[in-house]
């Protein structure tokens, strides 16, 4: 018998894992030209370049963002060294964590986004399908496999499920965009509960009495201007039926999705148009026959067989971290070590080792800090991972190892106590470059960091706040405790920026609660409201009393708004000019609004 070996793939004399990329590359640079050329459709152009993960900029012209996708969350030492070296030699000399695991690149010129692909792929990176109606970046929670309570260790899973869609012929013009997570427990730090499709890790006794391991699929949840919860498929899904369930969903949603309305194309609108049992009745049989399909997943895949899936367990000897949104900390102790170890650290995998959080203020991170985060990983021979809070998680970690971890991200900047805490805002990009937001969310997000830091709210655990330059929730504000999402405002005969506030929002345990409406505020006063609607909570919680839980307990959003009224009052322009100028702007504040591409 002779054997044939694949020869192998190299772009500028470094290997490829995928060899798909070059391919993907070549069309790119090929469609590129006939676009520059006049012979392709602009709009056809448009399409293609969305699928392949790049994203034009409100700024216009040549301007583009690049979306690099990080399954599950998980990079190495030398993809955190390549995005620091595109970040200063092709974008603005940083990059931003997203809220889904990816990584984006602004202000990249079209020209270049050859040479960029390239360079991605000779380290295992890729954009393929980042944005566009396709199946997007599968996330995992970014600590599995190290998390103390977890059922199932995902990451393998999730892997698995990126690869098999990658590139699947019936996953490259859905009719909208399709978001899959996985979480290892019901505290559902992976936020499966609002995607259209939601994967937890659960346990259930057979009749026998042995415990089995699998999970539950939940289905046609979403964010956006008309949140859905996600619900069950059917209460357990076994290790060999995930992946065919999974591609189930996706082809009742190729299917029988909205192809006329983009506005209602959604999987969480089906629910509405046919009713949750039909929905659940239509993906019971395409799941039946799917053995017929070439496509067949079945069984358990080889990257789970080979990475394996068992989970991390407890430590014996230590008290396993309370996680998710809620988490409560103390910061009892002075020092900044002390302070930073009690906010950031992680303990309790049954190996005995911890992990550690690396802050990214405001989801930014410098060329420099890449470098640097790929200098301490390879010299700690660490983990990394991002997070869906726009942070890293540094992981498999020793205790004689942490001193040294906080004095290394210290000199990048990166050893803030309290990382996922309230110092965390997150923000969507905002009107810095998307085309569709109205307000500077970037901004906020840095003015209510900086008031909660003034006000000394900043290490308070418990409450997170999450902002959306518009509607579109790419900011997640419905799914935490404080959101708010951009709006035009107009007083006195002029436009101003402004925001609409909503309270109580909460994911974890298997369930989602959407913020309620309190008030809409002048851009300018939003710092000023978190900081009383913090400084209420902090001062009349109970023990480790989460704040949706507190908020129900004073009487809900509204009565909370109710001591926040007069901040909802713009003073002349003349009084206060700052009033109808948004953040990180200099002239008056005008809402552009332009062609939406694809919303994160």
């Amino acid at each position: 018998m002779t054997t044939t070996l694949t020869p192998e793939v190299t772009i500028d004399g470094k290997p490829v894992a995928d060899p798909g990329q070059l391919k993907d590359i070549d069309k790119f640079e090929d469609q590129l030209a006939r676009y520059r050329s006049g012979e392709l459709d602009p709009e056809v152009f448009r399409v293609f370049r969305l699928n392949n993960g790049i994203y034009g900029q409100r700024q216009g012209g040549d301007n583009q963002m690049v979306r690099v996708k990080i399954p599950a969350g998980v990079l190495t030492p030398d993809q955190l060294d390549m995005m620091g070296h595109i970040a200063e030699t092709y974008s603005r000399g940083w990059g931003h964590i997203t809220t889904r695991q990816n990584v984006q690149l602004h202000f990249v010129q079209l020209d270049d986004i050859t040479e960029v692909l390239k360079k991605l792929a000779t380290v295992g990176l890729g954009t393929r399908e980042a944005c566009g109606d396709t199946v997007r970046n599968v996330q995992s929670c970014h600590l599995a496999g190290a998390c103390p309570h977890e059922v199932l260790d995902t990451t393998a899973w999730a892997q698995a499920t990126f690869s098999h869609f990658l590139r699947n012929p019936i996953a490259q013009r859905l009719p909208r965009k399709f978001k899959i997570n996985f979480s290892g427990c019901s505290t559902d730090c992976g936020q499966a509960m609002f995607n259209d499709v939601g994967v937890i890790a659960i346990s259930r006794t057979k009749e026998d009495g042995t415990k089995e391991s699998g999970f539950r699929v939940y289905m046609a949840g979403g964010l956006g201007a008309n949140p859905h919860p996600a619900q069950a498929v059917e209460d357990f899904t076994t290790r060999e039926d995930l992946l065919p369930t999974i591609e189930a969903c996706v082809r009742v949603f190729d299917h029988h999705g909205n192809r006329d309305n983009k506005i209602r194309a959604r999987m969480k609108w089906m629910v509405d148009e046919f009713g949750i049992d039909d929905l659940r009745e239509k993906i019971f049989k395409e799941r039946k026959f799917l053995l017929a399909s070439s496509s067949w997943p079945g069984g358990i895949p080889e990257e789970v067989l080979e990475h394996g899936d068992s989970p991390a367990g407890k430590h014996a000897d230590v008290e396993a971290t309370i996680m998710g949104q809620g988490t409560q900390v103390s910061l009892t102790r002075s020092g900044q070590y002390e302070r930073w170890e009690d906010a950031n650290v992680v303990r309790g995998t049954a190996n005995g080792t911890v992990s550690a959080y690396a802050w990214a203020r405001l989801g930014d991170i410098t060329a420099d800090q890449f470098r640097g985060l790929a200098s301490i990983q390879r010299d700690f021979n660490a983990e990394v991972r991002v997070t869906n809070r726009q942070n890293l998680v540094f992981r498999g970690l020793s205790e004689d190892q942490l001193k040294p971890l906080f004095e290394q991200l210290e000199n990048l900047g990166m050893a803030e106590p309290g990382a996922e805490l309230a110092r965390d805002v997150v923000a969507c990009p905002g009107a810095d470059t998307c085309n569709l937001a109205v307000t500077q969310s970037r901004g906020l997000a840095d003015a209510i960091g900086e008031r909660l830091e003034a006000e000394g709210l900043a290490d308070l655990g418990g409450i997170r706040t999450n902002i959306s330059g518009c509607t579109n929730s790419c900011g997640q504000h419905h799914a935490f405790d404080i959101g708010f999402y951009g709006a035009e405002r107009r007083a006195h005969d002029k436009a101003a920026p402004g925001y609409q506030m909503l309270l109580g929002g909460f994911v974890g345990d298997e369930q989602i609660h959407f913020g309620k409406r309190a008030l809409r505020l002048p851009a300018k006063n939003v710092p000023e409201a978190v900081s009383r609607v913090v400084h209420r909570y902090s001062n009349e919680r109970e023990l480790n009393e989460p704040f949706h839980i507190w908020l129900g307990r004073v009487g809900g959003a509204k009565e909370v708004a109710t001591e926040l009224k007069d901040l909802d009052e713009f003073p002349s322009p003349e009084e206060a000019p700052e009033f109808y100028v948004d953040y990180d702007e200099t002239g008056p504040y005008e809402a552009l609004v332009g062609d939406s591409e694809c919303a994160t």
